[in-house]
């Protein structure tokens, strides 16, 4: 017997050195951490279908990852020989029909075993193997033959397979099952012991296949027809013709034409070599790819159409998260994409990656309107997952933008007509060290003209390749479930009955309430880095300029003020200390150093000051709410506790309105007076007698330290105050909407140059028309009928106390221009 096992494992061992002359694989989860692995049980790894190849290559991965009970026998009698199993092997062949899979006897031996130590614990690992990962296309003989698809490959399939696609091999090992826990109600019945693993099991590999595979993809022309033979288009195309005085079959060409423009056509080959393409550009222009909280999508995507919601920053975001997911063993997304990039020879690329083309704006183009919304219902009701920037387009100033509600409101129109397949939004936080187009932005907020996307624009910046953009994280963040959104918006929304054209009356506060969310949970997920730290400190001097050791030493404490108090647990902190992060930030070209006998001092130069304005942004947020407490000690020495929490609760849904803040109106003050506390605790301000806070001593470290965090967020609780300046200038009744925020910007840019602010957001005119809708959402301002804002005697009272955080000479400046009085 000894004999026979020792010849039968040369021979395995032979044929997998064999097969792996050729196999190439990528592993996800094969590591004792990853699998979370108890050392004192033994291990078991399943495989969903018998198959030699596909024991050959777990064999060989298991070896190769060090895991533990590669090579030993499970003490189960006719059990498994090696730590491994099938779940089913397949019965019929080459000569008899096919017939269902049968679970193996191996399989019914490990439950047996179970049941008859009942003291004894096994843990159970799925492993998923997937010869290529192209996605099936209805009525394609080639992809049916040649793909690992949802269909159970017989022998000579899978031989073809093997050849065709074995140097694309993706292997998922996942959690492990308590085989003790999943039997044990079934002690007296081996049976229904049987039955209860074999489908959890079953479940557990259908569901992974869904999230790697991805459902079933329609042959694209087949698709474009279909969607003209919808009934909301059939109805879009007789109105357009009536309507237009059109012959019908000149409007169903034109209809065939819009759909052929938006729609993709996903192919796995294009994906492979962008696979290929971006593995070496991002080892080239980046320092390291950061993946957090992938976790999040792999128990998503497999019963659910996934709706990525990425930060929208760089052109690279769309190339980049479709990597991240097709490297971790799942389908890319499908993309919505702009026209502007439907150029020659990108856009076929684009497209084949998976990219659907949109128009800016078809709002008046209702046959346009209708083809689209029929795409995207297709691409959901079908369980894809799709890919879309509520931001609309990137943002120059690193903040997250208002969201637009165009795409998110298609979104919601599909699930109410057909809500079988779950909708899930996964936002994502995507953080550059250094974002390619850094420069470009920088020249348009001076004022410099877009430029349109082109061939010769591409070409342009494929020279910047040559250069190191640093690092880049790839944050996931918490799932928003959609039906949970409405529920809470609408409880009643499954019981209406819902066709393409129907908008119901809540639909607006449905699609703001999504927005919210999903723009505050991208923030709730940002990754904070060297140079968004040192950006924030910098900038939050008078000079630009600081003290070498100065600088470590409040960078250091400002990341230990988030972790006393972290904002959420999706939010990254950088790794090494202030020191390190000075060096890093002065090798990425950022900060100027200049040697001083009595320390070097670090500052921002140049056009640099600007653009380091950009990465304080994207973490500015973080910082919002013990900024804005601080910025009350400007001008006081102390404060009652009450007033503090008074003053920044009234400025709270302003904040929370720019910044995507993710408390609830409800716990406002909760929160800020945990803040009150954590900042006694730093010792950044001191409890006084009775209910009274004080803040430290003038010229000592800590005043220091409090005043630099103030002016984290001081400029945007200045632009509020110049908006209500000039508001009372003019009298209620007596200004627009349209003309503050036109009076507002220019008295900001005019302060902006006063006082040297390296801002340019500070001036931004959809920043005041923001902050002016908000006060008319919370009743601090009326619009009469002459389209005039309206106020009451409690804004005034408001303006007063919100001159705490002004400087003498900044206020100065607002009563010059406002002619108010002192």
């Amino acid at each position: 017997m000894r004999l026979y096992q020792g010849i039968r494992s040369l021979i395995l061992t032979l044929l997998r050195k064999i097969l792996f002359i050729w196999v190439r694989t990528d592993v996800s989860g094969n590591s004792v951490d990853a699998l979370a692995l108890d050392p004192d049980k033994p291990v078991c790894y399943v495989l969903q279908y018998s198959s030699l190849s596909g024991r050959l290559v777990l064999e060989q991965e298991v070896i190769r990852a060090g895991l533990p009970g590669a090579a030993e026998a499970l003490p189960v009698k006719n059990g498994p020989s090696h730590s491994f199993f099938f779940l089913y092997r397949r019965i019929g062949g080459f000569f008899r029909g096919r017939q269902a899979p049968a679970p193996t006897s191996e399989f019914q031996a490990l439950v047996h075993y179970g049941l008859e130590h009942p003291d004894q614990d096994v843990q159970i690992v799925p492993v998923s193997l997937f010869w290529g990962r192209s996605p099936d296309k209805e009525k394609s003989l080639v992809k049916l033959l040649l793909s690992d698809t949802w269909s159970i490959a017989g022998r000579l399939q899978k031989l073809l397979i093997i050849m065709v696609h074995g140097r694309n091999t993706y292997v998922q090992f996942n959690q492990p099952l308590s085989l003790k826990q999943v039997i044990d109600e079934y002690r007296h019945n081996e049976e229904r012991a049987n039955r209860k693993l074999a489908r959890i099991l079953r479940t557990h590999f259908r569901r992974v296949r869904q999230a790697v595979l991805g459902p079933d993809l329609s042959h694209r022309r087949t698709l474009v027809a279909g969607l003209v033979r919808t009934q909301a288009v059939k109805e879009a195309i007789r109105e357009t013709a009536a309507k237009d005085d059109i012959p019908p079959e000149k409007v169903r060409a034109k209809a065939y034409r819009y759909a052929d423009e938006i729609a993709a056509s996903m192919s796995v080959v294009t994906i492979r070599v962008l696979e290929v393409v971006l593995s070496r550009l991002w080892n080239r222009i980046y320092k390291g790819i950061a993946i957090n909280n992938i976790r999040v999508v792999k128990e998503v995507a497999q019963d659910n159409a996934v709706v990525y919601v990425p930060c929208h920053r760089s052109h690279i975001d769309y190339l980049l998260l479709s990597y991240v997911l097709y490297k971790n063993g799942l389908m890319p997304p499908h993309i919505a994409a702009g026209i502007n990039l439907n150029m020659p020879i990108v856009g076929p690329v684009l497209r084949r990656g998976g990219a659907f083309f949109m128009r800016r704006s078809f709002k008046d183009n209702p046959l346009y309107a209708t083809v689209f919304n029929e795409y995207m219902h297709v691409m959901f009701s079908r369980g894809y997952s799709v890919e879309y920037f509520v931001e609309g387009g990137r943002s120059r100033t690193g903040r997250m933008l208002q969201p637009r509600p165009g795409m998110l409101a298609m979104t919601v129109r599909s699930f109410l007509r057909d809500h079988r397949k779950p909708i899930v939004f996964v936002p994502v936080y995507i953080g550059y060290e250094k974002v390619m187009e850094g420069r470009s932005y920088l020249g348009e907020l001076r004022g410099k003209k877009k430029e349109k996307e082109s061939v010769f624009g591409l070409a342009k910046t494929a020279r910047k390749l040559s250069n190191s953009f640093g690092r880049v994280a790839v944050n996931f963040g918490e799932a928003i479930h959609l039906s949970e959104v409405l529920d809470d918006v609408h409880d009643s929304w499954r019981e209406e009955a819902y066709d393409a054209g129907y908008r119901p009356a809540w639909l607006n506060t449905a699609v703001s309430e999504l927005a919210f969310r999903v723009a505050s949970n991208i923030n709730a997920s940002v990754a904070v880095n060297p140079i968004g730290m040192a950006a924030t400190v910098l900038l939050g001097t008078e000079r630009l300029a600081m003290d070498e050791g100065q600088l470590i030493r409040l960078m250091d404490q400002y990341v230990a003020l988030l972790k006393a108090f972290p904002y959420a647990e999706t939010v990254t902190l950088p790794e090494g200390s202030g020191k390190d992060w000075v060096a890093y930030c002065e090798g990425m070209g950022l900060i100027n150093r200049q040697p001083q006998k009595l320390g070097d001092i670090i500052a921002l130069e140049g056009s640099n000051a600007i653009l380091m304005t950009y990465y304080r942004n994207n973490i500015q947020h973080l910082f919002a709410l013990p900024s804005l407490i601080a910025s009350l000690f400007e001008n006081k020495d102390s404060l009652r506790r009450e007033k503090i929490v008074f003053l920044a609760s009234v400025a709270y849904p302003y904040l929370q309105s720019e910044l995507f803040l993710k408390y609830q109106p409800d716990e406002t003050e909760t929160v800020i007076n945990q803040w009150i506390d954590v900042l006694i605790a730093q010792g950044l301000l001191k409890p006084l007698d009775g209910d009274r806070i004080g803040r430290p001593g003038e010229g000592t470290e800590a005043m220091l330290r409090l005043r630099v965090l103030s002016r984290f967020i001081i400029q945007t609780v200045e632009r509020y105050h110049i908006a209500l300046g000039i508001l009372r200038k003019y009298g209620s009744g007596k200004i627009s909407a349209a003309e503050l925020e036109e009076q507002s910007a220019l008295l900001a840019e005019r302060m902006s140059i006063l006082f040297g602010l390296n801002a340019p957001e500070f001036f931004d005119k959809s920043l005041f028309r923001n902050f002016i809708a908000n006060m008319q959402k919370n009743g601090v301002i009326t619009t009469d009928d002459n389209g005039l804002l309206c106020y009451g005697g409690g804004l005034d009272e408001v303006a007063e106390d919100a001159r705490l955080v002004l400087s003498v000479e900044k206020r100065q400046a607002i009563q010059q221009v406002t002619m108010m009085g002192a």
